[in-house]
Protein backbone atom coordinates (compact mmCIF):
# COMPACT_ATOMS: atom_id res chain seq x y z
CA UNK A 1 0.00 0.00 0.00
CA UNK A 2 1.31 3.43 -0.89
CA UNK A 3 1.55 6.26 1.58
CA UNK A 4 -1.19 8.21 -0.19
CA UNK A 5 -3.47 5.18 -0.30
CA UNK A 6 -2.98 4.70 3.42
CA UNK A 7 -3.96 8.31 4.07
CA UNK A 8 -7.04 7.92 1.88
CA UNK A 9 -8.15 4.80 3.76
CA UNK A 10 -7.57 6.67 7.03
CA UNK A 11 -9.81 9.57 6.01
CA UNK A 12 -12.53 7.33 4.57
CA UNK A 13 -12.78 5.37 7.81
CA UNK A 14 -13.27 8.40 10.06
CA UNK A 15 -17.00 8.59 9.43
CA UNK A 16 -17.45 4.88 10.12
CA UNK A 17 -15.66 4.53 13.46
CA UNK A 18 -17.59 5.34 16.62
CA UNK A 19 -16.05 6.12 19.95
CA UNK A 20 -16.66 3.76 22.87
CA UNK A 21 -14.59 5.65 25.42
CA UNK A 22 -15.79 7.66 28.42
CA UNK A 23 -17.26 11.10 27.68
CA UNK A 24 -15.02 13.85 26.37
CA UNK A 25 -15.40 15.83 29.61
CA UNK A 26 -14.19 12.89 31.69
CA UNK A 27 -11.26 12.48 29.32
CA UNK A 28 -10.38 16.15 29.51
CA UNK A 29 -10.30 16.02 33.31
CA UNK A 30 -8.19 12.88 33.72
CA UNK A 31 -5.74 14.12 31.09
CA UNK A 32 -5.52 17.53 32.77
CA UNK A 33 -4.83 15.92 36.16
CA UNK A 34 -2.18 13.71 34.57
CA UNK A 35 -0.47 16.68 32.95
CA UNK A 36 -0.68 18.99 35.96
CA UNK A 37 0.45 16.31 38.37
CA UNK A 38 3.39 15.21 36.25
CA UNK A 39 1.84 11.80 35.69
CA UNK A 40 1.72 10.66 39.31
CA UNK A 41 1.20 13.78 41.43
CA UNK A 42 -1.72 15.84 42.67
CA UNK A 43 -3.55 18.67 40.92
CA UNK A 44 -5.49 21.33 42.80
CA UNK A 45 -9.02 22.43 41.96
CA UNK A 46 -7.68 25.86 41.01
CA UNK A 47 -5.06 24.37 38.67
CA UNK A 48 -7.61 22.15 36.94
CA UNK A 49 -10.06 25.04 36.58
CA UNK A 50 -7.36 27.17 34.98
CA UNK A 51 -6.22 24.37 32.69
CA UNK A 52 -9.73 23.66 31.40
CA UNK A 53 -11.09 27.23 31.63
CA UNK A 54 -14.03 26.23 33.82
CA UNK A 55 -15.35 27.46 37.17
CA UNK A 56 -13.85 25.92 40.34
CA UNK A 57 -17.34 24.82 41.42
CA UNK A 58 -17.68 22.82 38.19
CA UNK A 59 -14.33 21.17 38.88
CA UNK A 60 -15.42 20.21 42.39
CA UNK A 61 -18.59 18.60 41.06
CA UNK A 62 -16.74 16.70 38.34
CA UNK A 63 -14.05 15.45 40.73
CA UNK A 64 -16.79 14.01 42.90
CA UNK A 65 -18.15 12.14 39.89
CA UNK A 66 -14.71 10.94 38.88
CA UNK A 67 -14.11 9.66 42.40
CA UNK A 68 -17.37 7.69 42.23
CA UNK A 69 -16.22 6.15 38.94
CA UNK A 70 -12.89 5.15 40.43
CA UNK A 71 -10.78 7.50 38.31
CA UNK A 72 -9.43 9.78 41.06
CA UNK A 73 -8.62 9.98 44.72
CA UNK A 74 -10.04 13.30 45.84
CA UNK A 75 -10.54 15.23 49.05
CA UNK A 76 -11.74 18.82 49.15
CA UNK A 77 -8.89 21.31 49.68
CA UNK A 78 -6.30 18.58 49.08
CA UNK A 79 -6.58 18.21 45.34
CA UNK A 80 -7.00 15.16 43.14
CA UNK A 81 -4.68 12.41 42.00
CA UNK A 82 -5.35 9.65 39.51
CA UNK A 83 -6.04 6.07 40.52
CA UNK A 84 -4.52 3.26 38.47
CA UNK A 85 -7.71 3.19 36.41
CA UNK A 86 -7.61 6.95 35.96
CA UNK A 87 -3.97 6.92 34.94
CA UNK A 88 -4.66 4.17 32.38
CA UNK A 89 -7.46 6.28 30.91
CA UNK A 90 -5.23 9.35 30.77
CA UNK A 91 -2.42 7.47 29.03
CA UNK A 92 -4.88 5.98 26.54
CA UNK A 93 -5.95 9.51 25.58
CA UNK A 94 -2.39 10.84 25.56
CA UNK A 95 -1.43 8.04 23.16
CA UNK A 96 -4.35 8.88 20.89
CA UNK A 97 -3.63 12.61 21.03
CA UNK A 98 0.05 12.30 20.18
CA UNK A 99 -0.57 9.86 17.34
CA UNK A 100 -3.12 12.24 15.84
CA UNK A 101 -0.63 15.11 16.15
CA UNK A 102 1.94 13.02 14.28
CA UNK A 103 -0.53 12.19 11.52
CA UNK A 104 -1.57 15.83 11.10
CA UNK A 105 2.04 16.96 10.75
CA UNK A 106 3.32 14.14 8.54
CA UNK A 107 0.34 13.61 6.25
CA UNK A 108 -1.92 16.68 6.28
CA UNK A 109 0.65 19.46 6.24
CA UNK A 110 -0.13 20.99 9.64
CA UNK A 111 2.61 22.97 11.37
CA UNK A 112 3.87 21.79 14.73
CA UNK A 113 2.29 24.78 16.48
CA UNK A 114 -1.18 23.91 15.11
CA UNK A 115 -1.41 20.16 15.69
CA UNK A 116 -2.21 20.30 19.41
CA UNK A 117 -5.53 22.15 19.20
CA UNK A 118 -6.68 20.07 16.23
CA UNK A 119 -5.76 16.84 18.04
CA UNK A 120 -7.67 18.04 21.11
CA UNK A 121 -10.81 18.17 18.99
CA UNK A 122 -10.24 14.89 17.16
CA UNK A 123 -9.16 12.69 20.07
CA UNK A 124 -12.72 12.42 21.38
CA UNK A 125 -14.18 11.50 18.00
CA UNK A 126 -12.31 8.25 17.28
CA UNK A 127 -12.14 4.81 18.84
CA UNK A 128 -9.30 2.69 20.19
CA UNK A 129 -9.51 0.53 17.07
CA UNK A 130 -9.03 3.62 14.92
CA UNK A 131 -6.10 4.72 17.09
CA UNK A 132 -4.31 1.42 16.59
CA UNK A 133 -4.87 1.49 12.83
CA UNK A 134 -3.40 4.96 12.84
CA UNK A 135 -0.38 3.79 14.85
CA UNK A 136 0.22 0.99 12.33
CA UNK A 137 -0.07 3.36 9.37
CA UNK A 138 2.45 5.73 10.95
CA UNK A 139 4.91 2.91 11.65
CA UNK A 140 4.37 2.91 15.41
CA UNK A 141 6.25 6.16 16.16
CA UNK A 142 7.81 6.53 19.60
CA UNK A 143 7.57 10.34 19.82
CA UNK A 144 5.19 13.03 18.64
CA UNK A 145 6.16 16.16 16.63
CA UNK A 146 7.26 17.98 19.80
CA UNK A 147 9.44 15.09 20.93
CA UNK A 148 7.05 13.92 23.66
CA UNK A 149 7.02 10.13 24.14
CA UNK A 150 3.96 8.28 22.87
CA UNK A 151 2.61 5.73 25.38
CA UNK A 152 2.47 2.16 24.11
CA UNK A 153 -0.85 0.40 23.59
CA UNK A 154 -0.51 -1.19 27.04
CA UNK A 155 -0.02 2.21 28.69
CA UNK A 156 3.74 2.07 29.14
CA UNK A 157 5.47 5.43 28.92
CA UNK A 158 9.19 5.45 28.17
CA UNK A 159 11.28 7.05 30.93
CA UNK A 160 12.49 10.55 30.13
CA UNK A 161 16.10 11.29 31.01
CA UNK A 162 16.17 14.72 29.38
CA UNK A 163 16.69 17.92 31.35
CA UNK A 164 15.76 21.51 30.81
CA UNK A 165 18.20 23.64 28.88
CA UNK A 166 18.27 26.06 31.82
CA UNK A 167 20.18 23.37 33.75
CA UNK A 168 22.84 22.93 31.08
CA UNK A 169 26.40 24.11 31.55
CA UNK A 170 28.59 26.17 29.26
CA UNK A 171 30.63 23.98 26.93
CA UNK A 172 28.19 21.08 26.88
CA UNK A 173 27.16 19.60 23.55
CA UNK A 174 23.49 18.62 23.67
CA UNK A 175 20.70 17.37 21.45
CA UNK A 176 17.15 18.66 21.75
CA UNK A 177 14.93 15.84 22.99
CA UNK A 178 11.59 17.61 23.24
CA UNK A 179 10.02 21.04 23.31
CA UNK A 180 7.42 21.46 26.05
CA UNK A 181 6.17 24.91 27.07
CA UNK A 182 4.82 24.99 30.62
CA UNK A 183 1.35 23.67 31.39
CA UNK A 184 -1.15 26.46 30.82
CA UNK A 185 1.20 28.48 28.62
CA UNK A 186 0.21 29.48 25.11
CA UNK A 187 2.32 26.99 23.18
CA UNK A 188 1.91 28.44 19.69
CA UNK A 189 4.14 31.56 19.92
CA UNK A 190 6.92 29.55 21.57
CA UNK A 191 6.72 26.80 18.95
CA UNK A 192 6.63 29.30 16.08
CA UNK A 193 9.66 31.14 17.44
CA UNK A 194 11.71 27.98 17.99
CA UNK A 195 10.57 26.35 14.76
CA UNK A 196 11.60 29.35 12.67
CA UNK A 197 15.09 29.04 14.14
CA UNK A 198 15.32 25.29 13.66
CA UNK A 199 15.39 24.62 17.40
CA UNK A 200 13.42 21.38 17.13
CA UNK A 201 13.83 17.82 18.43
CA UNK A 202 16.98 16.20 17.08
CA UNK A 203 18.87 19.46 16.66
CA UNK A 204 22.37 19.47 18.12
CA UNK A 205 23.60 22.49 20.04
CA UNK A 206 26.64 23.69 21.92
CA UNK A 207 25.91 25.64 25.08
CA UNK A 208 27.99 28.80 24.84
CA UNK A 209 26.88 30.66 27.96
CA UNK A 210 24.44 30.38 30.86
CA UNK A 211 24.05 33.78 32.51
CA UNK A 212 23.23 33.62 36.19
CA UNK A 213 22.22 37.30 36.35
CA UNK A 214 19.19 37.00 34.04
CA UNK A 215 18.93 33.29 33.11
CA UNK A 216 19.67 33.83 29.42
CA UNK A 217 21.12 30.73 27.76
CA UNK A 218 23.13 31.20 24.57
CA UNK A 219 23.55 28.22 22.25
CA UNK A 220 25.19 27.64 18.90
CA UNK A 221 23.42 25.38 16.41
CA UNK A 222 24.88 23.00 13.82
CA UNK A 223 25.13 25.84 11.29
CA UNK A 224 27.21 27.98 13.62
CA UNK A 225 24.33 30.36 14.38
CA UNK A 226 24.05 31.61 17.95
CA UNK A 227 20.71 31.94 19.72
CA UNK A 228 20.22 33.84 22.97
CA UNK A 229 17.22 32.34 24.74
CA UNK A 230 15.46 33.95 27.68
CA UNK A 231 14.58 31.84 30.74
CA UNK A 232 11.06 30.98 29.54
CA UNK A 233 12.25 29.81 26.13
CA UNK A 234 15.19 27.90 27.55
CA UNK A 235 12.91 26.22 30.10
CA UNK A 236 10.69 24.92 27.29
CA UNK A 237 13.58 23.07 25.61
CA UNK A 238 14.61 19.70 27.04
CA UNK A 239 17.92 18.20 26.02
CA UNK A 240 20.16 15.19 26.41
CA UNK A 241 23.93 15.50 26.62
CA UNK A 242 25.36 14.60 23.25
CA UNK A 243 27.55 11.45 23.50
CA UNK A 244 30.69 13.26 22.37
CA UNK A 245 30.21 15.84 25.13
CA UNK A 246 29.91 13.13 27.77
CA UNK A 247 33.20 11.58 26.61
CA UNK A 248 35.18 14.80 26.84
Amino acid sequence: MTKNAGCLDFRLEMSNIATTSPSSSVGDYVKAIWELGGGTGTASTKEIAGRLSVAPASVTNMLGRLRERGFVDYERYRGASLTEEGRAEALRLVRRHRLIETFLLEHLGYSWEDVHEEAERLEHAVSDAFTERLAKMLGHPERDPHGEPIPTVDGTLAPDDSRSLVDAEAGERVAISRVSPGVGDDDAPVLVYLGERGLVPGRELVVEEVRAVDGVVTVEDEDGVSHALGPALAASIFVRIYPESAQE
